[in-house]
């Protein structure tokens, strides 16, 4: 049986339309995206046995084109629509965080973050340009690398600082590991550059370290 001969309050897109996406499951969102299913299977099937194969959404959407197009019901138009789709959800969160302010939505701050950092395979280093009211100037990655390799310094940070007028900066790195408590060398790091950024009066406001679920504050934790 076909989705379309299933009872109305059971079909993912009627169900969206009438309830709202948060009600539905992952595999009903991901058959609304799939559209259609494959010989034998409807599109709620087969989203069902995908999310099986990868083991989860989370590695579907983050997995890489030749592994994604490998599974049968899949293809390289639907890896371009995925991260298409993707990009245009981190772009959504970046619009709303320069509307917003930084400062008014913490909450949206991780958000944002997260959905920056967390699904690269290598570590980055990443900061949240604010001037001085706090307002977004811009979201720009710093370095890539573990931050043992002294890929970061506080003079091009600085320096990065004073070019856009920033009055205030909030730093970021993902652990590809997963695991988000922070190191010693993070915590040396943010020493570092919150010194270098104090002689120009510049402040860090925070410093979030990114896991697998997990997001920590440096703040939070009174670090800073």
């Amino acid at each position: 049986m076909g989705i379309r001969d299933w009872p109305e309050g059971e079909r993912p897109r009627e169900k969206l339309l009438t309830l709202g996406a948060p009600v539905l499951s992952d595999a009903e969102l991901l058959a609304i995206f799939l559209r259609v299913g494959v010989k034998g299977r409807s599109a709620v099937d087969l989203a069902r046995d995908l999310l099986v194969a990868f083991g989860g959404l989370r590695p579907l959407l983050e997995a890489d084109q030749a592994r994604f197009c490998a599974e049968h019901g899949l293809g390289e138009a639907k890896y371009v629509q995925l991260q298409a789709s993707l990009e245009l959800s981190r772009r959504h969160l970046g619009s709303l965080l320069e509307r917003g302010g930084a400062l008014t939505s913490p909450a949206l701050v991780r958000q944002f973050l997260t959905s920056q950092l967390r699904h690269l395979p290598h570590e980055a280093f990443a900061a949240l340009f604010l001037d001085t009211q706090h307002r977004v100037i811009r979201f720009e990655t710093l370095s890539e690398g573990t931050l043992d390799s002294a890929s970061v310094y506080p003079r091009e940070v600085s320096r990065r600082a004073l070019a856009l007028n920033a009055g205030a900066l909030i730093f970021a790195h993902n652990h590809p590991s997963g695991v988000a408590e922070p190191s010693d060398a993070d915590r040396r790091i943010t020493r570092r550059l919150k010194e270098a950024l104090g002689l120009f009066e510049i402040r860090v406001l925070d410093h979030f370290v990114v896991g697998d679920g997990e997001v920590i504050s440096f703040a939070e934790r009174g670090w800073l």
